[in-house]
């Protein structure tokens, strides 16, 4: 069985990449071929992913559609600003994270740091 957080971030990803709200059974068969999950299982994660706060659920007859509350990039970010929480030496991290940007990365994170003053 797949690690807790690598299924969820399994999840999050069938959801990003729809163009509407899907079901728990139309989840799992997006998981398919690539993971054997049982329903329940499903089921459980996105209930978890819900209670988190990061899917909202709308009731469909008997069933619950899900759509990310967050787009992709936001949760990218967050989870960046976690990991960089997380390191020990702050300043030592970014620099080697900046030093091995390319000129195009770099040029473009120069703009985007203008923009956000």
């Amino acid at each position: 069985m797949p690690r807790e957080p690598e299924l969820e971030r399994a999840i999050l990803e069938v959801l990003w990449s729809s163009d509407r709200a899907l079901t728990a059974a139309e989840v799992r068969a997006r998981l398919q071929p690539e993971r054997i999950l049982a329903f329940t299982t499903v089921t459980t994660v996105l209930g978890r992913l819900h209670r988190k706060g990061e899917l909202e659920r709308e009731k469909v007859g008997r069933a619950y559609r899900y759509r990310p509350r967050h787009e992709r990039a936001e949760v990218e970010a967050r989870e960046l600003l976690d990991l960089l929480e997380a390191a020990g030496g702050r300043n030592s991290v970014l620099l080697r994270f900046v030093g091995s940007l390319d000129a195009t990365d770099r040029e473009t994170l120069r703009q985007l740091l203008e923009e956000a003053r």
